[in-house]
C-alpha cells in the first residue's frame, strides 16, 4: 500500500490533478497497485477561511505519507508569496526535499518550435538544487517605501547542499548517456566557484560520464540551438527554475512539464512545473498532461516502474496520434477531454 497525500491547490490545480487522479487509479486497476489518496484542502481557500495557508502541524501530517501529489498554489486574493512559500516552500525546505528533478522530453516534433529537432534530439534531465540559493537566503527591506529604500537577497551555497545534489546528478547520468553538464555563473558570481571545484572533485568518482561544464546564459543559447548536446544539466536553485521554463517551451509549453521533489530514500512530492492560472480557473481549457506526467514520476519514485512507464507511453501515444494540435489553453479539446484520451490510451 501507497499512501499519498494530494493537495489540489488553487486556480486550475483541483482541474488537472483531477485528470491525474483518474490516470494513476486506472494505472493502480491495470497492474493491481495498492494506492490510497488522502485530500488535503490547503491553498488560498484555506488560508482566507483560517489566516493560515496550512494547520501548525500541516507539515508533520504530510510526512507520515510516502508522497505528495500537488496540483499548483497561489492565488490573487492572498499576497504574492504567502501560499508559495508556506506551502510548496516548506515541503521543499523543511523536509529537506534537496533535489528538484525536471524532464525537459520532446514527445512530437509537431510541438517544438524548433526546425528539424525531433524526440531524440530533445530528451534532457535538470537536476536543480532546491534548498539554498536565492529562495532560502537572507532578504528583506531597509527603508522600505521611501526614496532611499534597498531590497536585498542573498544566494548562499553549502558545501553539503552542493556536494549531494552534484553526486545524484552524477548518478542519474549514469543512468542515462553518462553524460553531465554543470550550469553556473563562476566567470561573474565568485561564490559559484565552489560549484566548480566541487564538479571537478567529485567527478573523479565517476571516470566513465563525460563532464563538461557551461556559463548559463551559454547554456540558455545551446538550449534552443543545439539541445541534442545535453544529457543531463545539474544547476543552481534560481537557473534551474529558469532554464526548464525554456526548455518547457521547447518541448511543447509549460502545460507538459512534470516535475518532482525528492530527498531520496525519504520522501518526495510532484508538481507540474506551471503556476495556478487563476483566470483559466474552472473554465476547463488548462492542459492537464504535466500532472499526469507528474504522477508518473511519482510512481517511478515509489518503485512502480511498469505503472510509471504506462502512463509516460499513454502521453507518448497521445501525442502521436495530432489529436492534439497545440498544448496550450488555445486549444479546442478541454482539460476532461484530454484526460479522457489519455485513458483511452491507458486502455
Amino acid at each position: 500500500m501507497h499512501r499519498i497525500a494530494v493537495i489540489p491547490g488553487d486556480g486550475i490545480g483541483p482541474e488537472v490533478i483531477e485528470q491525474g487522479l483518474r490516470a494513476l487509479s486506472e494505472v493502480s486497476r491495470k497492474f493491481n497497485l495498492l494506492l490510497e489518496f488522502t485530500q488535503f484542502p490547503w491553498g488560498a481557500e484555506h488560508y482566507l477561511k483560517t489566516g493560515k495557508p496550512l494547520p501548525e502541524d500541516g507539515l508533520k501530517q504530510i510526512s507520515d505519507f510516502e508522497a505528495v501529489y500537488v496540483g499548483a498554489i497561489g492565488d490573487p486574493r492572498v499576497q504574492t508569496g504567502v501560499l508559495e512559500r508556506a506551502i510548496i516552500g516548506g515541503l521543499r525546505w523543511d523536509l529537506d526535499l534537496y533535489v528538484n528533478l525536471r524532464p525537459m522530453k520532446l514527445y512530437h516534433e509537431q510541438h517544438c518550435p524548433l526546425k528539424k529537432i525531433g524526440p531524440s534530439d530533445l530528451d534532457i534531465l535538470v537536476v536543480r538544487e532546491n534548498t539554498e540559493d536565492l529562495y532560502t537566503g537572507p532578504s528583506g527591506f531597509i527603508k522600505k517605501y521611501t526614496e532611499d529604500e534597498v531590497a536585498f537577497g542573498t544566494a548562499f551555497y553549502t558545501r553539503k547542499g552542493v556536494e549531494r545534489i552534484i553526486r545524484y546528478a552524477f548518478d542519474q547520468a549514469r543512468k542515462r548517456r553518462k553524460k553531465l553538464t554543470l550550469c553556473d555563473k563562476a566567470n561573474a558570481v565568485q561564490a559559484h566557484e565552489i560549484w566548480r571545484r566541487v564538479f571537478s572533485f567529485v567527478g573523479q568518482e565517476y571516470p566513465d560520464v563525460t563532464q563538461e561544464t557551461i556559463y548559463v546564459d551559454a547554456c540558455a543559447m545551446a538550449l534552443v540551438r543545439k539541445p541534442q548536446q545535453f544529457d543531463v544539466i545539474v544547476t543552481t536553485n534560481l537557473f534551474g527554475d529558469i532554464l526548464t521554463d525554456l526548455g518547457s517551451e521547447l518541448c511543447g509549453g509549460v502545460g507538459l512539464a512534470p516535475s518532482g521533489n525528492i530527498h531520496p530514500g525519504k520522501f518526495g512530492f510532484f508538481e507540474p512545473i506551471h503556476g495556478s492560472a487563476p483566470k483559466y480557473a474552472g473554465k476547463k481549457k488548462a492542459n492537464p498532461l504535466g500532472a499526469i506526467l507528474a504522477g508518473s514520476m511519482m510512481l517511478q519514485y515509489l518503485g512502480e516502474e511498469k505503472g510509471a512507464q504506462a502512463i509516460e507511453s499513454a502521453v507518448t501515444e497521445l501525442l502521436g496520434t495530432g489529436k492534439l494540435k497545440t498544448l496550450g489553453t488555445e486549444s479546442e479539446i478541454s482539460t476532461d477531454q484530454i484526460g479522457d484520451l489519455v485513458l483511452d490510451a491507458l486502455s
